[in-house]
């Protein structure tokens, strides 16, 4: 094997044991934060800068703190839902998830981002989100109530999510 195969694949290898699941350990463990089993099955994360972050079961994501100041910053979600609520605060970095179609960033809101089938799907519950491509692009602000799905191409449209839609969601976050 070519040495440059054999680095691609330990990295591979090694990025899928960093990423966590609903059951896992955060791969920082400085990172500030614990974890507790919830509803239905869920996994919620309470971090002591005072973000929470209810994952679905099965969810496959890995909490970062890409400043290196012991709090997480960002998430990197791969599959499946996080509900994420972020305490407001004034300046510094917005707290960021990050799934392979969307980056949605806040400085404080409570919302739900589903990462599926080449899709992500961003649902804000309060506040406002910002949300782009990972590729850059233009992005959009949802406020409360409103979402948007990210695809690999198309316009980002934000439409009123219907409450059959809402309650799908929440239900698999145990809301």
């Amino acid at each position: 094997m070519k040495r440059g195969a054999r680095a691609g694949l330990f990295a591979l290898a090694w990025s899928f044991l960093l990423i966590g699941q609903a059951a896992a350990q955060p791969a920082n463990a400085n990172a500030g934060c614990t974890s507790s089993p919830s509803a239905a099955g869920t996994q919620t994360w309470r971090c002591d800068n005072g973000i929470t972050i209810v994952a679905e079961n099965g969810a496959r994501f890995e909490l970062k703190d890409a400043n290196r100041d012991g709090h997480i910053d960002s998430v990197e979600l791969s599959s499946k839902a996080l509900l994420v609520e972020v305490p407001k605060k004034r300046g510094g970095n917005p707290f960021k998830v990050l799934t392979p179609q969307a980056i949605a960033a806040v400085r404080g809101t409570k919302w739900a981002v589903d990462a599926a089938d080449g899709k992500t799907s961003v649902f804000v519950a309060d506040g406002r989100v910002g949300v782009s491509r990972r590729a850059r692009g233009r992005g959009v602000v949802l406020g409360p109530g409103e979402g948007v799905d990210v695809e690999a191409a198309g316009t980002l449209e934000v439409k009123r999510w219907g409450q059959p839609r809402i309650d799908a969601l929440m239900a698999r976050l145990g809301q």
